[in-house]
């Protein structure tokens, strides 16, 4: 048994980084739904489709904690598949979770009150998909008030990454900063709500400037895993050893993972 990673592509690479280095006693199998990516463009009755077929994949493969690394999958199908798919012996968790913890101080198992907290004013930046879904915006108001959230779908910048394109995203990222600057000039804070986005928070930053704070989900995700595997150490898994799958071709995706995270990595076929 081993910890299951999902992602639409190669974005969850970078949660699977920092989640590898926070827990390197830990096995990871990671599926890369290639085939089918980008989901950010999907409605959500496809990507439930794709999302539940995925973990199936990784439940197959003796992992039954999934974590969703893919902010579309998590906003779009998390819930609809922990109220009526998921079973008991499962587990699949998201990556909004991590994130909401950060931008309120609070933890999850905090039940009281939403209540006021220090950051007012939120740029979110996300895939149309999450966008539309507003799932960020749900999970926020049940634990806060009085935050304006204004978001922004960044059309084709998932697209310029998995091919390697990082000139176009850059011009990309630039153009949806402007965008969203012209809805809301001084954001206090922003979060990168896609697993892609990490490769260019340098960019969001620079284009945001240094007063903003911009939230990057890949450590906060570890860490969250970290004290979550703490309290559940029978999701822990046995040494297995770790490994990629993908529902593409396997030699193109691993050449793509390789340059994405700069050390080899080598994809199996799904």
């Amino acid at each position: 048994m081993a910890v299951g990673v999902f992602d639409s592509g190669l974005g969850g690479l970078t949660v699977l980084d920092a989640v590898a280095k926070r827990l390197p006693d830990v096995d990871f199998v990671y599926y890369a739904d290639s085939a089918h990516a980008p989901y950010g463009v999907r409605d959500a009755d496809d990507i439930y489709q794709l999302t539940t077929t995925a973990v199936q994949a990784l439940w197959d493969q003796g992992c039954d904690l999934v974590i969703l690394a893919c902010n579309t999958a998590s906003a779009a199908a998390l819930r609809r598949m922990q109220e009526s798919w998921v079973p008991g012996d499962k587990r699949v968790l998201g990556v909004f979770v991590p994130l909401i913890e950060a931008l309120t101080e609070r933890d999850w198992g905090d039940n009281s009150p939403p209540r006021e907290v220090a950051v007012k004013h939120v740029a979110l930046f996300a895939t149309p998909a999450t966008v539309s879904s507003r799932a960020f915006q749900r999970e926020l108001a049940f634990r806060a008030i009085g935050v304006d959230v204004e978001a922004q779908a960044c059309g084709g910048v998932v697209d310029a990454i998995e091919e390697g394109d990082m000139i176009l995203a850059e011009a990309l990222v630039r153009s949806h900063v402007d965008a969203l600057k012209r809805k809301m000039p001084k954001p206090e804070a922003a979060i990168l709500g896609c697993t892609h986005y990490p490769l260019m928070a340098e960019v969001f930053q620079s284009a945001l400037g240094e007063d903003v704070r911009v939230y990057s989900q890949a450590n906060l995700v570890a860490d969250s895993l970290a004290h979550y595997l703490d309290r559940h150490p029978d999701m822990r898994g046995a040494d297995t050893g770790s490994k990629f799958l993908t529902t593409g071709d396997p030699q193109r995706v691993s050449n793509s993972a390789t340059q994405f995270l700069r050390r080899k990595i080598t994809f199996d076929a799904a």
